[in-house]
């Protein structure tokens, strides 16, 4: 019977960490979620090979093409010279898929579970867009 088999297996997985003096075991807490320190390492080193993979993803780019405020910067100075030309280009539909990498690569690293966690709201990409979109909207109010 299955329903005989799970306490036994927890009996015997408690009963082996006694044995070996473990003592940060989290009742509750399944051994599948548990990781070795080897699997530890293991995440770590490829969570550092990705976030150095991630810096050299614009190395070779000017960085009038890689900063979401400068980005929207240029788009802001084509909407004030050239509206017409603007409005017929649709830019309001494409700037999410034209920043979305850019925005990737900026959450890469960000990890919503760690208490110490920087707020989107206070990124200084989100604040980019969000200064874009209120000016836009001043704009078009006027």
């Amino acid at each position: 019977n299955s329903s005989e088999f799970i306490p036994k297996c927890r009996t015997c997985r408690r009963q082996a960490r006694e044995q070996s003096g473990e003592g940060d075991h989290h009742e509750g807490l399944s051994s599948d979620e548990e990781l070795t320190p080897t699997e530890v390492d293991e995440f770590q080193k490829s969570k550092d090979n990705v976030l150095e993979d991630s810096r050299k993803i614009f190395e070779d780019v000017h960085a009038d093409f890689c900063d979401i405020r400068k980005i929207l910067l240029k788009f802001q100075e084509w909407k004030e010279k050239f509206p017409d030309s603007y409005c017929d280009a649709y830019i309001s539909f494409c700037l999410p898929k034209l920043l979305n990498p850019l925005i990737r690569v900026e959450l890469i690293s960000w990890n919503p579970l760690e208490q110490n966690l920087t707020e989107l709201e206070e990124m200084p990409w989100f604040r980019a867009i969000e200064e874009f979109s209120d000016a836009e909207n001043v704009s078009e109010s006027k």
